[in-house]
């Protein structure tokens, strides 16, 4: 499922442009919002099709060298590991996966170089000669070298990254966390599930769409307020010259701060000063830290913030 951190990175992002254009709806950049979100569950379909695909590669590699006009012994004794991959198996039978991809009709057919590259790279790799080698040959073995694959190929691929943004603009920011669904995806699998277990859901229930709708209509809707909150707690600094970004990253901050009695404080500093490090400068982290601190410090005296359950304000 989509995990709260990238919901509130893709809000940040649809706001951001909502301000910036000026001439949308709030229906209708929550209606951007929302497809969005539906493109990233896209990208997790996807990156387990690639797995897929790497594997039918391996297949059509293994064929083409049976039928050499002169193959050798290792030709005609190949070691199958790879493409009898169990784990790929349930994958391929998949009813929820198969359906989800004939409907998106997703496919990497129009990219096979990147799949044959990609391939090539992977049998190079020492994990990969580890795991074709291994005296261990199990479901656990099977689950982890394709662990293995998304951690030490997808993240730092450069041509991929380039392949996917190509594909959908709203990809090039979520392929690292939609990774991460992947792998969580493929350690939950056992050799005895069926294969018509479902994949993991868009959402993780109907609160975090909730989450999602009532953060991204609240910052937008009370933004003058936060922002006269921003305003009174940084009167030693020219507010022109305090990023747009950083504004925005605290007003979010602050909504979901007074919005929402069940997340902790500390959690939200935490998940805004992590997007404030990527999306901003170097120094925006501390920056915004120490202006929500001084805004949190006077709304709780005031009595303004009200937590339920554990974690409460601290």
């Amino acid at each position: 499922m989509i995990s709260r951190r990238l919901l509130r990175i893709k809000i940040l992002q649809v706001i951001y442009i909502h301000l910036i254009a000026g001439d949308k709806t709030i229906a209708q950049s929550e209606n951007e919002l929302f497809y969005s979100t539906k493109k990233t569950y896209d990208l997790y379909h996807y990156l387990l099709l690639l797995l897929i695909n790497l594997v039918r590669y391996a297949e059509d590699k293994i064929e083409m060298s049976r039928n050499k006009k002169i193959p050798t012994f290792d030709d005609l004794n190949p070691n199958n590991r790879f493409i009898q991959n169990r784990v790929i198996k349930h994958l391929k039978d998949n009813p929820f996966l198969n359906t989800y991809i004939a409907e998106s009709k997703l496919n990497w057919s129009n990219n096979p170089s990147l799949v044959s590259k990609l391939f090539l790279k992977i049998q190079n790799s020492e994990y990969f000669n580890a795991y074709m080698l291994a005296e261990n040959d199990s479901f656990e073995t099977d689950k982890k070298i394709l662990i293995s694959i998304i951690e030490n190929e997808i993240p730092d691929n450069e041509q991929l990254f380039q392949y996917l943004e190509d594909q959908n603009i709203y990809w090039n920011d979520d392929i690292e966390l939609v990774a991460g669904m992947v792998i969580k995806t493929i350690e939950h699998f056992k050799e005895n599930t069926m294969v018509s277990k479902p994949l993991l859901p868009l959402f993780k229930n109907e609160d975090d769409k909730d989450f999602a709708k009532t953060l991204f209509r609240k910052t937008i809707m009370d933004k003058e307020i936060y922002n006269d909150l921003i305003k009174k707690h940084t009167e030693n600094w020219d507010m022109e010259r305090i990023a747009n970004i950083d504004i925005l990253i605290m007003e979010m901050a602050l909504a979901e701060i007074l919005e929402f009695p069940s997340i902790p404080v500390k959690v939200t500093f935490n998940e805004y000063i992590d997007i404030a490090k990527f999306y901003s400068t170097a120094k925006s982290g501390m920056f915004i830290n120490g202006i929500l601190d001084k805004i949190v410090g006077t709304l709780k005296t005031e009595g303004k913030i009200i937590k339920t359950g554990r974690g409460l304000i601290g």
